[in-house]
């Protein structure tokens, strides 16, 4: 079982949009902006970091639930940034806030909801091969 994650924990993560991560790369009619499902891929990215540190050996956090908002777009060479704060836990899903911005803009933001799982018996019960 994992350790107690407080609540306020944090975690982040950035990248700089490169063109597979725009609309583009899915679809040649699509403008060149950063996809919504990688501004998900980077929230998803910064809770991991806010709960991986409260992991026991062999533990990760998984995502079961997201409910975001992506609010502006940001074109090719824009540095994001995602921000995850633990917000509550219910005894087996931990619920974060998270926030995408591009400088002083918000991007994006909601909740994502993760669970913290032991990797081998996730991958055993799901019969998932190991990597």
């Amino acid at each position: 079982m994992a350790k107690q994650v407080p609540i306020g924990s944090k975690g982040h993560c950035e990248e700089r949009v490169k063109f597979e991560n725009t609309l583009t790369a899915h679809h040649h009619e699509l403008p060149p902006v950063y996809s919504t499902p990688d501004m998900i891929r980077l929230m998803e990215t910064a809770g991991f970091h806010a709960l991986q540190p409260f992991c026991d050996l062999g533990e990760i956090s998984v995502g079961t639930a997201i409910n975001v908002v992506h609010m502006l777009p940001v074109g090719l060479n824009a540095l994001v940034r995602a921000e995850a704060e633990v917000e509550s836990f219910d005894g087996k899903f931990y619920v974060l806030k998270v926030t995408v911005t591009e400088g002083k803009r918000e991007i994006g933001h909601g909740t994502i909801q993760r669970a913290i799982v032991n990797m081998e018996k996730f991958l055993k019960k799901h019969d998932i091969p190991k990597p």
